[in-house]
């Protein structure tokens, strides 16, 4: 049996992200397309060369906002000739990344473009929220039938629900968790293109109202308007291309415990302990070699989920290790969230951090940059019993 680590056929060859903002009025096949010209503008391809599409979670026309844009949207847009495409809502959020370095590797196609788009924003100022359970419907379907008698409609419900278990079985305070909100945001202030750019206190943290114990408005990301585009290329392409070309060292989706986000065995672990397994059974590289993570922040626990699930300290531990902030500032052991994160920089559901992993590594980061050129980071999305993660890497 083969023990080739076929991700590292491939390589992401170029990265765009579109104007991204709050109510900017704008379809999101514009956004998606913005975003796709600049990917191809920085690996210096042409839309011809462009022989595949991965996308996560596939057109889906409610909630409103969610996910706006088709993979023949951009087909016809583009005028591409596809060998290979797949998009599709029961996998993991990196599941389109994961796909494409598969088809690469196994020459189902050259170049593959990855994508997420949102309309959330500007949907939210329709009266409609694409974070609750039902939103846009007459009645709840699936896993919400369960949660919404007890009124927990929204994922801040299950997350605070985890997180209140968690605080009481380790003793962490709100103190500790606001050091990912307040690192997020004075990374977000040295960052053009973030949402919410103003400095953020400890005492306006602990004064913002609760949203779902013990979870306030700031450990909540931000739903905004915008578009990532990512372009995975075979390896063998990396002296062709305009930018410096990125490692995919080794990534992972693997769905291991129970499909619920109530009913976990252990609601402290999530999935991302799940993850870290695999993703480090696929590497010789240890948590120690990572100089920097842009772990997933729907919420700001998950966050502190992710960093004990890969690693970085021991279980209950995760809040201790970013105490104060020191360790996870950009200048810390392990930066986080170097572009202000989904925090405060927007959620484009972890697609985002792709990108900004990518500008990091390259060394592209300017006021945000971290300092020495961060040669691997660990990119993560999910949460709940939905969790992904990768390591890249500068070539």
């Amino acid at each position: 049996m083969s023990t080739e680590i076929f991700e590292r056929r491939a390589i992401i060859a170029g990265v765009g992200q579109s104007a991204t903002g709050r109510r900017l009025g704008r379809s999101g096949l514009d956004l998606t397309l913005e975003a796709i010209t600049r990917a191809l503008a920085d690996a210096g391809l042409e839309r011809s060369d462009i022989d595949g599409i991965a996308g996560w979670p596939g057109y889906k026309p409610e909630p409103a906002g969610y996910s706006p844009v088709s993979i023949t949207d951009i087909k016809e847009a583009l005028r591409l000739e596809l060998n290979w495409y797949t998009a599709g809502a029961e996998a993991s959020q990196m599941s389109a990344l994961i796909n494409a370095c598969m088809a690469v590797a196994t020459g189902q196609a050259r170049h593959v473009l990855c994508f997420r788009t949102v309309t959330e924003s500007s949907a939210a100022s329709q009266g409609t929220r694409s974070s609750l359970v039902g939103a846009g419907t007459d009645r709840v379907a699936g896993f919400g039938i369960w949660q919404s008698p007890f009124g927990a409609f929204s994922a801040t419900n299950w997350v605070g629900l985890a997180a209140s278990r968690y605080f009481h079985e380790f003793g962490a305070t709100r103190e500790q968790l606001a050091q990912i909100a307040l690192t997020a945001r004075h990374n977000a202030t040295l960052n053009p293109a973030a949402i919410y750019r103003e400095p953020l206190s400890l005492q306006q943290y602990l004064e913002a109202r609760m949203i779902s114990t013990p979870l306030c408005l700031y450990d909540c990301d931000v739903p905004v308007d915008g578009a990532v585009a990512i372009i995975v290329s075979h390896r063998d392409c990396a002296r062709d291309l305009n930018a410096a070309a990125i490692g995919i060292e080794a990534i992972c989706g693997p769905l291991y415990g129970r499909d619920t986000w109530d009913q976990q065995t252990d609601l402290t672990r999530f999935a991302a302990e799940d993850a870290g397994k695999r993703l480090w059974s696929r590497t010789d590289l240890k948590p120690a070699d990572v100089d920097m993570a842009q772990l997933y922040d729907g919420f700001s626990f998950l966050s502190l989920l992710w960093l004990e699930g890969l690693g970085f300290c021991k279980r209950g531990e995760g809040a201790a290790f970013i105490e104060g902030g020191q360790r996870i500032a950009l200048d810390g052991e392990l930066p986080l969230a170097t572009g202000g994160g989904q925090l405060s920089a927007g959620r484009l559901h972890g697609l985002g951090h792709v990108h900004e992993a990518v500008i990091q590594l390259r060394g592209l980061g300017g006021d945000r940059q971290v300092p020495g050129t961060p040669r691997v980071s660990a990119v993560t999305m999910g949460g709940g019993p939905i969790a992904s993660a990768a390591l890249l890497t500068r070539l």
